[in-house]
């Protein structure tokens, strides 16, 4: 048996490694758990008594001179390696450049009418996307057979309809009216969930900007100079705006916002159906029914609030004619918007 050891040791000696290929053998052949090393290890209870010892004093020679080898020839071997890699690489050449990602135009516009209102004493609120029957409908003054509570409308969660995904960023106003006590002036942005068929015009998912403004003496003037005050800065200081009655069940009066887009082209004829003006939102005086509701007397205070789709700035702002561009994440569409300014 010893004499295989001897065997063994002698081919070890002899085996020349220079290269990766020849380690990778040399391992497969010595070290590996299936080599012929361990092999003569499992021979081991086969060894008469006398021979054990010097048999096993050999074996743990041959293995040690084997590892040995195969951590030199590896460790000779990466040297070369790096030393070669070293005369090919130029380190005074500039690194190659990251492609940068860009900003998604839903982004620019969001943090663009942040920058507005802030201007003009408006903070950020949130609001949770999941909402109650309270918070999104009943405190809003919603009656309970109202359109807007049935499934073609609302995405409910729960089976008892208590539970549902916000179909406005309202429900924020009654969270931020029933903890803080006016005077009270904030946006809330966010996304809000809609039942209704995707197209080119419409999505079941979208952003909308709610802002609310509640103190005493808060006037329907006040109202229409910050609205006034938004779109001249968003759309150009020449914008002009028109307030045309409307209905909402949180507001009274209320009103839908309108700006004049022109009639220079073609395309402001068919997006303005010939008149020149372009509903971008909504707004009204807060209603005294959701004032009560969050616990604030409407005889002391008043308020007003307005709503606007961040899409449907975005895409009057860009031309976008397609509302499903913004989710497709499409880098061809989204790279577009790297350096686009809306200041």
């Amino acid at each position: 048996m010893l004499d295989k050891v001897r065997i063994k040791e002698q081919e070890v000696d002899s085996f020349k490694i220079s290269n990766q290929e020849d380690l990778e053998k040399f391992r497969l052949a010595y070290i590996s758990t299936k080599g012929e090393i361990a092999s003569l290890f499992s021979e081991f209870r086969n060894v008469p008594v006398e021979e054990k010892k010097a048999f096993g004093i050999e074996l743990n020679k041959l293995k040690s001179k084997a590892e040995s080898k195969f951590k030199g020839a590896a460790t000779a071997l990466s040297e070369e390696a790096t030393s070669s890699a070293d005369t090919t690489i130029d380190l005074s050449l500039p690194s190659i450049p990251h492609q940068l990602g860009s900003r998604h135009p839903l982004s620019i516009v969001k943090n663009r009418i942040v920058d507005i209102f802030s201007r003009i004493g408006f903070g950020l609120s949130e609001g949770p996307e999941i909402e109650d029957d309270w918070h999104n409908f009943t405190a809003l003054n919603f009656p309970p057979d109202h359109p807007a509570r049935e499934m073609q409308d609302t995405f409910f969660i729960d089976q008892d309809s208590q539970k549902a995904l916000r179909t406005h960023t309202s429900s924020v106003q009654i969270r931020i009216l029933e903890n803080i006590q006016p005077p009270v002036r904030t946006l809330a942005i966010g996304r809000v969930y809609r039942n209704e068929a995707i197209s080119a015009r419409a999505h079941c998912i979208f952003h909308q900007v709610e802002g609310f403004y509640v103190d005493k003496k808060v006037s329907f003037k006040d109202l229409k100079q910050t609205l006034l005050y938004f779109a001249q800065q968003f759309f150009g200081p020449k914008t002009k705006i028109r307030l045309r009655p409307s209905y909402f069940p949180f507001t009274e009066p209320s009103a839908e916002l309108d700006i004049y887009w022109g009639l220079k082209t073609e395309a402001d004829y068919k997006i303005t159906k010939g008149t020149g003006w372009l509903e971008i939102g909504g707004a009204g005086m807060i209603d005294p029914n959701v004032m009560k509701n969050c616990n604030i007397d409407p005889d002391e205070y008043a308020g007003f609030a307005f709503g606007m789709g961040i899409e449907r700035m975005a895409m009057l702002k860009y031309g976008i004619k397609d509302l499903r561009l913004f989710t497709e994440n499409d880098v061809r569409f989204l790279r577009q918007f790297t350096s686009l300014d809306l200041a």
